[in-house]
Order: structure tokens, then C-alpha cells, then sequence
């Protein structure tokens, strides 16, 4: 019976200080497992310019250069390069202990799971391995945004763990598109979305090696996993944004027919004030309604009202458009009108004030964000 293959996909931007502990394990698991599996290691290196990819062929390590740069780029590259069967990845840096690889490998076997993730949180995190704000705020929340928006079945434990194990076949399904460090996430979102089984085993993560400048920026690299996330999750946006505009707009025309402000548990509400306050919700809920709708027009599949707005052809689209800027222009008339009733001195009808100025507003925020849909569409 033919052994499993596995690839240890290694990626690599000038790490030659901390490559001979990384590929010491590596040879080490590939000796000690060899009547388990058949191992290749595999550096997919991104530019090197300090010897590390010299030092690996010289241990017999196959060398794949990839010259896009970025975390994301450097690990899709090795992987479509890799011969196994299953791949399993990590850094260069020696944070992640290698020598626990075949844990990864065995649970993705016996499970025959679809993705292993090598959970820092579950193991052992040394002193010093990561910053208290990556440990019990970045990951915790990435955790929770992604399992909110995406998980079913299997919930992330780990949404930052760069140990990962899995089958070859199912990532190229997954069609992982960023280059950078939310790699890691568009991974897991994919494999969500896709069905895909999971399992988490324990990993131990340790410390930069002393001298060593990590690659990892804080605040702009969690940027960018935040906003990969969001990417795919135009439906958020929609449901979000629906209820906001709903919730407002309703109890602002309330307030306009209520007849005056009422007092409700010893608040008193519906005044000016109130009125004021729900127009501004009013616009934003449909601010982030319109988030959803330009985010919609670059996925390949849309649903609801996105789907909706986006199917419309030309000749509805410029209907659509044409009644809105009517209905407004109308709004507008009728607010010089009352104007003119006061000799363009002073408008003494507030509510209807409010109420009206915030329909127009929102038919026109309404109409621009599906005629930008429309033009984004064309791309």
C-alpha cells in the first residue's frame, strides 16, 4: 500500500538565522516517519537575498522561488508547486515547532478532515511568543467575526495559527486569492464556505529568535485580515444595514404623525431632537446597506435585494434612477413651497422638515449607490 505524500511547505523572505533549526526538525520528521509517510520539504522562497535559499539546496531541500511578494503569495505558490498529496505549512522563523508536525498530519488521517489547524491557543504559548494585544484581543475577535459570519458546523479556534495541515485538492478549490498575511484568513473563510471538515490539535508556539525583525505588522496586518473578512460577507452588510433603516425610518414617520412628543417609562421622546437623531440613524443604516451593495457587485454570486438591484438592465436601472431624482426634486419643490407660504422668512413645520429632507436624502443615497453598483459592474 503506497504511503501517504506530504509536502512541508516552508515560506521564506531572508530567514537564514532561524532556517537550519527549521530544517534540522524537518529532515529529522522525514527520517523518523519515513515507513509513515513519504515527506518533501519544500522552501517557496520570496526573494531572498541573505543566503537562505542556497543554504536549503545545499541540505537538498527543494527551492521554488516565487516572485510575487507577500506571506499569502509565497504559501499559494509552494503549495500549487508541491508534489503530496496533503501539504502542511508553517514559518521559517522557528515559532512553530515542527517536530509536532506529524501530530497535524496523523489527526488529518485518521479524521480524514479536510483542514488541521495547529491551535496556539489550546497548546503551550511561551513567554514572550506573542504580544498580550495579538493573544486576548486580535485573534480572540478575528475568532469570533469569522465563526459569527461564516461558521456552521466547525467553529475556528485559531484564526492567526500559520501551522496548518490538508489536503491539496481541497485548497485548489478554495481558490485563495490574498497575497499578504490575511492569507490566513481568506483560507479559513473559504474553507467555511465551502463545507470543508476541521480539526484543531494543540501546537506550542515560541519567541522570535533574538536579532530577528518579524515580518508581522500589528495594526496594518489586522487591518487587512478585518477587511479580507468583510470582503466575502456582503450580507452582513445587507441584513445590518436593512434592520438600522427599518428600525429608524419607521418610528421617524411615528414621530411625525404621533402628534407631538410622547412620554414613554419617563422618557420623552419624538421632540425635535428625537427626530433629528432617527434621521441620522435612517442614514445610516442606509449607508451601511450601500457598503453591501458595492462589495456585492465584486462577488460571483449575489442573493436578495443586491441581486436584485444588480440583475436590472439598462432600461429599468435608468427608470429606476429617473423616478427617485423626480421623487426628490418633488421633496424639494414642496419645501420651497412651504418656504414661500412664510415669505422665505422661517419654516415653522420642523417634523415635516426633518422627515422630508431625510427621504430625499436617502432616495439619492439610494440612487448613486446602485447607478456606482452599476458602473463597478461593467468592470
Amino acid at each position: 500500500m503506497a504511503l501517504p505524500q506530504i509536502t512541508i511547505v516552508i515560506p521564506c523572505l531572508n530567514e537564514r538565522k532561524t532556517l537550519p533549526f527549521v530544517l534540522e526538525k524537518c529532515l529529522s520528521i522525514k527520517k523518523e516517519n519515513k515507513s509513515k509517510f513519504e515527506i518533501e520539504i519544500l522552501l517557496s522562497d520570496n526573494g531572498s537575498t541573505d543566503g537562505s535559499k542556497e543554504y536549503a539546496t545545499s541540505l537538498g531541500v527543494r527551492v521554488e522561488p516565487c516572485e510575487i511578494r507577500g506571506y499569502g503569495a509565497a504559501l499559494d505558490s509552494g503549495i500549487r508547486n508541491a508534489k503530496g498529496e496533503i501539504v502542511l505549512f508553517a514559518d521559517a522563523d522557528d515559532t512553530y515547532d515542527f517536530l509536532e508536525a506529524p501530530k497535524l498530519i496523523t489527526r488529518l488521517l485518521e479524521t480524514n478532515a479536510d483542514m488541521v489547524i495547529g491551535s496556539r491557543l489550546d497548546g503551550k504559548i511561551h513567554k514572550g511568543a506573542m504580544p498580550f494585544l495579538h493573544r486576548y484581543l486580535g485573534t480572540p475577535v478575528i475568532n469570533w467575526i469569522i465563526n459569527r459570519l461564516y461558521a456552521k458546523k466547525f467553529k475556528i479556534r485559531d484564526s492567526n495559527s500559520g501551522f496548518r495541515c490538508f489536503k491539496k485538492e481541497k485548497y485548489l478549490e478554495w481558490d485563495v486569492k490574498s497575497k499578504g498575511m490575511e492569507f490566513a484568513s481568506e483560507m479559513l473563510i473559504k474553507a467555511l464556505q465551502n463545507g470543508s471538515v476541521m480539526e484543531h490539535v494543540p501546537v506550542s508556539l515560541y519567541p522570535d529568535k533574538p536579532g530577528r525583525i518579524p515580518h508581522l505588522k500589528t495594526w496594518r496586518d489586522g487591518m487587512r485580515h478585518l477587511l479580507r473578512i468583510l470582503f466575502y460577507a456582503p450580507y452582513f452588510f445587507q441584513k445590518l444595514g436593512f434592520i438600522i433603516l427599518i428600525l429608524s425610518f419607521s418610528q421617524l414617520l411615528f414621530g411625525l404623525f404621533s402628534g407631538g412628543i410622547l412620554e414613554v417609562y419617563g422618557f420623552r421622546i419624538y421632540g425635535i431632537h428625537s427626530l433629528v437623531l432617527l434621521s441620522f440613524a435612517s442614514l445610516i443604516g442606509m449607508s451601511i446597506w450601500s457598503v453591501g451593495l458595492q462589495i456585492a457587485t465584486r462577488q460571483s454570486k449575489t442573493f436578495g435585494i443586491y441581486g436584485k438591484i444588480l440583475n436590472w438592465n439598462e432600461d429599468r436601472l435608468f427608470f429606476v434612477l429617473l423616478s427617485g431624482f423626480l421623487a426628490m426634486a418633488f421633496l424639494f419643490l414642496y419645501l420651497v413651497w412651504k418656504w414661500k407660504e412664510n415669505q422665505y422668512m422661517f419654516l415653522n413645520f420642523e417634523r415635516e422638515l426633518i422627515v422630508t429632507s431625510t427621504t430625499g436624502l436617502l432616495l439619492f443615497l439610494f440612487g448613486m449607490n446602485a447607478l456606482t453598483a452599476h458602473i463597478l459592474k461593467r468592470e
